[in-house]
C-alpha cells in the first residue's frame, strides 16, 4: 500500500522518532512543540560471558556482539516512495475558488498532488459550510503522500480572513504600541487557537516588515511599528505564539516591505537599499526570529537594484540563497509571495518566473489564483524537472524541508469537528483586548 497511509496513523507515529522536532509545549496538546515524544527504547545488548565456575568448568560460548539496526530517517523514508509527479505537487501551494469544493480542484489535488491550499475571505462561509470545505479538500487528498498546508493570511485588523463569528483581532500598529512582548504572544496562540478551530495548520503571519516609510500603500497599521528592535519584539512573540500553539507560522516579506511607495499586488516596487543599509534596518527583525527558530519565511516581490538588478528577490538567487540562506543563516522553509501578484504576472510572466524563483532557492510556490494557472506552473516545474533544468538533488532539498516541516506539527488530513459559538475562544479574546488598552 502506496505511503499515503502515513497521513493517518503512521505519519504520527513517524512524528513520535523525530525527538528533534518535537519539544514541549505550553498551549494545545497536538501543536509541534506538545509534551515530548517517549523516545525509542534501547535495543538490549547480548549478556556478557559469564566467569568461570567455581567447580572450574568453562561457561558456554559468549553470543557475539550485534549492532542494533540504524533508526530509519522518517523524512528519507517518506521522500524515496515519492514519485517525481508526487514531489513537484509538493512545491506548489495552490488557491481555491468559491465556498464549495469543484472538480478542478479536485483535479489540482489528485492529479497535480498540490502540498497546500490557501484560502481567501470569499472562500469563507459561515463556520459549519467553512468546516465541511476544509473537511472535503482533506478528503480529496487522500490518495496523496502527505497532508496538506491548509493556509491563511490571518494577521489581525485588515487583513482578517475567518468568518465574522469570531471576535475581531486588531492591526499590528495597536498591539506593537503596547511594547509588551507578552500580549504579541498571547495574541499570537489565540490566532492559532482560531485557525486550528476551522481545520488550518500554516498562516501567513507575522509581518516583520518596518514601517519606515509613511507613504508605504500596503503595509502601514499591518506593522508592529516603525522601530526594528520592536517590530523584532514583537513579532517574534506572536510567531512564538502560533507556534506553541500548532500553527506554522510564515514571517513576511523578507527583505523588508516596510520601505515601499508601491504596491507588489499592482506594480513591481522598487527600493535602493545596500545590504548594508538593510542589515541596520529591515533584517533585525527576521534575524532575530530565525535565531528564535523562524520555521518558514515569505519572500517579497520587490527589485533592490544595488543587490540584484535583473531579478526581483523573490526570482534572485542572490536574495534567496546567498543572502537569506548563507548569510542569515536561515535553513526552514522559503515560500514565495503570491506569484500572480501584479509585480510578477506583468513582468516576467507566472510559470517563468516560478521556475526562476525554485531554481534560486525557494521551497514553495504560492500560485494564489486560478486552476488553470496553477496547472500550468505544475507543468512547467514537472518538464524542468524531467530534463534536468531542475536537478533531482536541488529538488529533494526542497522536499525535505517540507516533509520535516509537516512531521514536526503533526499535519493531519483527518476531518475536524465542526465548532459550535460555544467552542470559539471569544472571551479569551475579550480579556486581552481589554488589557491592550
Amino acid at each position: 500500500m502506496k505511503i499515503a497511509i502515513a497521513k493517518r496513523g503512521v505519519l504520527l507515529g513517524i512524528c513520535c522518532l523525530l525527538g528533534i522536532l518535537v519539544a514541549g509545549c505550553s498551549r494545545g496538546s497536538d501543536g509541534p512543540n506538545a509534551s515530548p515524544a517517549p523516545s525509542a527504547p534501547t535495543e538490549q545488548q547480548p549478556p556478557a560471558a559469564s566467569s568461570p565456575s567455581d567447580s572450574g568448568s568453562p561457561s558456554d560460548s559468549a553470543s557475539p556482539e550485534t549492532t542494533p539496526p540504524a533508526e530509519e530517517d522518517p523524512v528519507e523514508g517518506l521522500l524515496e516512495q515519492m514519485t517525481l509527479e508526487e514531489k513537484i505537487g509538493q512545491v506548489i501551494v495552490a488557491g481555491i475558488d468559491g465556498t464549495k469544493i469543484d472538480e478542478k480542484m479536485k483535479k489540482l489535488i489528485a492529479e497535480q498532488h498540490v502540498g497546500g491550499l490557501i484560502w481567501y475571505k470569499d472562500n469563507f462561509s459561515d463556520l459549519s459550510g467553512s468546516v465541511q470545505l476544509v473537511n472535503a479538500l482533506k478528503q480529496a487528498n487522500s490518495s496523496n503522500p502527505l497532508p496538506l498546508f491548509m493556509s491563511v493570511d490571518q494577521e489581525g485588523g485588515k487583513v482578517s480572513r475567518l468568518p465574522k463569528d469570531f471576535t475581531a483581532m486588531p492591526d499590528a500598529i495597536k498591539v506593537g504600541r503596547t511594547g509588551k512582548p507578552e500580549l504579541a504572544q498571547e495574541m499570537g496562540a489565540l490566532l492559532s487557537d482560531e485557525l486550528r478551530l476551522m481545520g488550518f495548520n500554516m498562516n501567513f503571519a507575522p509581518v516583520l516588515d518596518v514601517n519606515s516609510n509613511p507613504a508605504n500603500p500596503v503595509i502601514g497599521s499591518r506593522a508592529f511599528g516603525s522601530d526594528a528592535d520592536l517590530v523584532a519584539s514583537m513579532g517574534v512573540a506572536v510567531m512564538q505564539g502560533l507556534q506553541q500553539g500548532g500553527t506554522v507560522a510564515v514571517v513576511k516579506h523578507f527583505p523588508g516591505h516596510g520601505d515601499t511607495s508601491v504596491d507588489s499586488h499592482l506594480e513591481l516596487p522598487s527600493v535602493h537599499k545596500t545590504t548594508a543599509d538593510l542589515e541596520k534596518l529591515e533584517w533585525i527583525p527576521f534575524q532575530a526570529a530565525i535565531q528564535e527558530g523562524a520555521d518558514a519565511v515569505m519572500i517579497a516581490h520587490i527589485l533592490f537594484p544595488s543587490i540584484d538588478p535583473d531579478s526581483p528577490s523573490s526570482l534572485s538567487r542572490t536574495v534567496i540563497t546567498d543572502l537569506l540562506r548563507d548569510r542569515l543563516g536561515y535553513d526552514g522553509v522559503v515560500i514565495t509571495d503570491d506569484m500572480t501578484m501584479g509585480a510578477i504576472a506583468r513582468n516576467y510572466g507566472i510559470e517563468d518566473a516560478s521556475l526562476q524563483s525554485f531554481l534560486a532557492g525557494s521551497d514553495l510556490i504560492l500560485v494564489a489564483h486560478g486552476y488553470d494557472t496553477a496547472r500550468k506552473v505544475y507543468d512547467k516545474l514537472l518538464t524542468a524537472a524531467k530534463s534536468g533544468e531542475i536537478p533531482e538533488s536541488r529538488l529533494d532539498e526542497s522536499l525535505r524541508r517540507i516533509i520535516a516541516l509537516k512531521l514536526k506539527y503533526k499535519l493531519s488530513d483527518e476531518s475536524i469537528p465542526i465548532p459550535s459559538a460555544n467552542d470559539l475562544p471569544n472571551d479569551e479574546i475579550s480579556q486581552w483586548l481589554k488589557r491592550l488598552q
